[in-house]
């Protein structure tokens, strides 16, 4: 079985079949002597594609199976945090725990974070980012200097100086509360940062972290929010920058990117759980609140929702697919011989 020539064709009705299998060899030797020749410039798609694991390495943005770059860049100071707790033996902050009289819940899902929590979480793994980057690689676009975001004088150390956690995150937090942003942008915001800084090939550092937010801030609300919010709408905020200079820098932001905004499902999530065993290692907790009656009957709703529903497509299951095994509990009319 297999071989064409014995077993589907007869040699006595085709006698040249063998010799124009043997041509054909010799032919397909040539061509792929052709093809090894003239590679460079017949290259196959396939081997103009990276390899996965190359992928993977270079674009974790892109790939739900690799670590995050803020969650690496963040282990060299906890590892010294813990050394200092040893030593001068403190502990961290006290969690909450349920008991039998007081149930505490965490309100913040993969589908509906906390607000204040989630830009917390994402100001603190951009700061990792500029205090542990590499070196001090930028672009005239992001640079402070060069396109100032206020009328005041940039200070001559403004390159020099690492931003504390705080200063990010006022930033942050008041372009998301004056443009009505959600937690969900927030995640968004920091996968385009992320992305830009390993196509773009640069650091994000004192010089240009503030533009390099918030053009990060700006193509994640026009993506993901509904009602995106207009260029002019974030120079009303600022007061000083200038809509020209607004779209200059969103228009190079996606060049930067090669117009890849698509953040699937699986990178989100994985964003947003690196971004809880951050707020662990740091001792950011997420809101605690305790479970009421009223939030008690909501939940009992939903479960028994979900519940209705499960059972709804069980039953629609054994309608597809009946068989043998569960004609238990059926009955059935007695044969009757004659």
């Amino acid at each position: 079985m297999g071989n064409t020539i014995a077993c589907c064709v007869s040699r006595e009705r085709s006698p040249k079949l063998p010799r124009q299998l043997a041509n054909r060899q010799e032919d397909y030797q040539i061509s792929a002597n052709v093809r090894e020749d003239t590679r460079p410039y017949l290259q196959h798609i396939s081997d103009r594609e990276e390899p996965d694991d190359l992928a993977q390495e270079s674009h974790p943005s892109n790939h739900a199976r690799v670590s995050t770059i803020f969650l690496s860049k963040s282990q060299t100071d906890l590892q010294d945090k813990r050394k200092s707790n040893h030593i001068n033996h403190t502990s961290p902050l006290s969690k909450k725990y349920s008991s039998c009289s007081t149930i505490f819940i965490d309100d913040s899902t993969v589908s509906q974070p906390n607000l204040k929590s989630t830009i917390k979480c994402v100001t603190l793994a951009i700061y990792y980012h500029i205090k542990n980057r590499d070196s001090d690689r930028s672009l005239d676009i992001f640079d402070e200097k060069m396109h100032p975001l206020s009328r005041e004088q940039v200070p001559g150390d403004y390159s020099r100086t690492d931003p504390e956690h705080k200063l990010i995150y006022r930033f942050v937090r008041t372009l998301f509360s004056a443009a009505q942003l959600t937690a969900e942008c927030a995640i968004v915001t920091l996968v385009y940062l992320e992305r830009l800084l390993t196509y773009a090939e640069i650091d994000i550092c004192p010089c240009n972290w503030k533009r390099i937010v918030l053009g990060a801030i700006l193509l994640a609300s026009k993506v993901w929010d509904d009602q995106a919010v207009w260029n002019v709408d974030y120079c009303q905020i600022l007061k000083d920058i200038t809509v020209e200079d607004m779209n200059e820098m969103e228009r190079q932001f996606l060049e930067l990117l090669q117009f890849n905004i698509n953040v699937p499902a699986s990178v989100y999530a994985k964003y947003y759980f690196d971004l809880r065993s951050l707020a662990d290692d740091n001792n950011l907790r997420f809101p605690l609140e305790t479970l009421g009656n009223e939030r008690a009957q909501k939940l009992e709703a939903i479960s028994r929702l979900c519940e209705d529903k499960y059972k709804d497509r069980s039953r629609a299951a054994m309608r597809r697919s009946f068989s043998a095994d569960n004609l238990v509990g059926i009955r059935c009319s007695n044969a009757v011989l004659s």
